[in-house]
C-alpha cells in the first residue's frame, strides 16, 4: 500500500485529524486532480465537477484539524477516494 493510499485511509477513518502534515495533505488533494494557486500563505484547490474550494493555510508542520475534515467532507461527498470511501 503506497503512502498516498494510507493518508488517504487516515484521512477517511478521521482517527486523528490533527495529526496530519500539511505537505502530505497539499499532495493528496493535488493527487485527487485539484490544481493549485498559491498566494501568500493560502493554498486555494480547485477541481472541474467540484463546487467547493479547498483553501489550505500553511501554519507550521501540521495541518489545521478543520481543514482535514474539510477535505474529508469533499472526498466523501464527490466520491474522490475511489474504493477506499468509506
Amino acid at each position: 500500500m503506497s503512502k498516498y493510499e494510507k493518508l488517504l485511509i487516515q484521512i477517511l477513518k478521521g482517527d486523528s485529524d490533527s495529526n496530519v502534515s500539511f505537505d502530505e495533505l497539499c499532495n493528496l488533494v493535488k493527487k485527487l486532480g485539484f490544481e493549485e494557486r498559491i498566494k501568500g500563505s493560502h493554498h486555494v484547490f480547485r477541481k472541474q465537477g467540484v463546487i467547493e474550494k479547498i483553501n489550505l493555510q500553511c501554519g507550521g508542520s501540521k495541518a489545521k484539524t478543520y481543514q482535514v475534515r474539510q477535505v474529508r467532507d469533499i472526498i466523501l461527498k464527490y466520491n474522490l477516494g475511489g474504493s477506499f470511501d468509506a
